[in-house]
C-alpha cells in the first residue's frame, strides 16, 4: 500500500481524483485490510493545515482525539477524553470517529455546538451538515461551529460488548443577539435524538425561565420518546448548565 501525505488541499483533492483511500487513524479498517486486503492508494490529511485546527470554534477532521484540549468547548473535550483507551485516543481522529464509526461518541457534542462541516471532494471543498456526514461518510475537512455560552457531557459506564453507553450533551448559546437556546443531544442505543428549546429576550428580562420550563419543553421534542433512564440524566444536566447561567 502506497500512503500519500499531501501537505494542502489541493494536494489532497489530486489524492482523491486518484482514487486514493482515505484514513485517519485506521482504528476502524486496519483489522478489514488485514482479512480482506490493502488497497493500493491510500491517504492521510495530518499534513494538512485546515484539517488540524483546533480552537474555541474550530476542530479539524485529521486531528487525534487525544489532542484535544481547553482550546474547545468542554462538551467536545469531555467527549473525546472518553473514547475507548488512551491508545485508541492517540490514534484515532475526529473525521474517523464522525464519518468512520457506529458509535459516533463526538456526534452528540457536535450537534449541541450546531457544528457545520467542511467536507473534501476531488472536485470540490464544500460545507454541509452533520446528517449527510453520518449518511454519506464523506472526507471531513473539519467542524466550525458558533461560541456557546456553556456546555455539557455525561456518559454513563457500560459493560464491555454490551449495549453502547448512554450520552448526554447540552450546549446553551447566544441567538439572535438577545435570546437563548438550549441544545441537547441524546445517544440511546445506536441512536442519537436532538432537542431544542429558546429563550426569549422578554423572559430574560426578568427572573429568566427556570430549569423545569426548559425540561417541559424539551419533553415536547423528540426527546420526550426517551426512556425514564435518560431522563435522569437529562434533567441533573440541564438544571446545573442553566444554575451555571444564572438562570436555574
Amino acid at each position: 500500500m502506497l500512503l500519500r501525505l499531501p501537505t494542502s488541499v489541493p494536494e489532497a483533492r489530486e489524492c482523491l481524483a486518484e482514487r486514493a483511500v482515505p484514513i485517519g487513524g485506521a482504528t476502524l479498517v486496519w483489522a478489514t485490510w488485514q482479512r480482506d486486503g490493502f488497497p493500493e492508494l491510500a491517504m492521510s490529511l495530518r499534513g494538512v493545515p485546515e484539517a488540524n485546527v483546533i480552537g474555541p470554534q474550530a476542530l479539524g477532521g485529521a486531528v487525534v482525539l487525544h489532542r484535544i484540549d481547553t482550546r474547545v468547548p468542554d462538551v467536545m473535550r469531555l467527549a473525546a477524553a472518553t473514547v475507548g483507551t488512551g491508545a485508541v485516543r492517540r490514534t484515532a481522529t475526529v473525521g474517523g470517529n464522525l464519518a468512520g464509526s457506529t458509535l459516533r461518541c463526538l456526534l452528540p457534542a457536535a450537534l449541541v455546538l450546531d457544528a457545520r462541516a467542511t467536507v473534501l471532494e476531488s472536485d470540490a471543498v464544500r460545507e454541509t451538515d452533520l446528517a449527510e456526514v453520518v449518511a454519506k461518510r464523506p472526507v471531513l475537512l473539519g467542524l466550525r461551529w458558533p461560541a456557546p455560552l456553556a456546555s455539557a457531557y455525561r456518559k454513563l459506564p457500560a459493560p464491555p460488548g454490551g449495549a453502547p453507553p448512554l450520552v448526554v450533551a447540552s450546549a446553551l448559546h447566544t441567538e439572535d443577539g438577545t435570546g437563548r437556546r438550549l441544545r441537547v443531544a441524546v445517544r440511546d442505543g445506536y441512536d442519537v435524538l436532538t432537542g431544542t428549546t429558546r429563550y426569549d429576550a422578554d423572559a430574560l428580562a426578568g427572573p429568566g425561565p427556570g430549569a423545569e420550563e426548559a425540561l417541559d419543553a424539551l419533553r415536547a421534542t423528540d426527546l420526550g420518546h426517551l426512556p425514564g433512564p435518560a431522563w435522569d440524566v437529562i434533567g441533573p444536566q440541564v438544571t446545573g448548565l442553566l444554575e451555571g447561567q444564572g438562570w436555574g
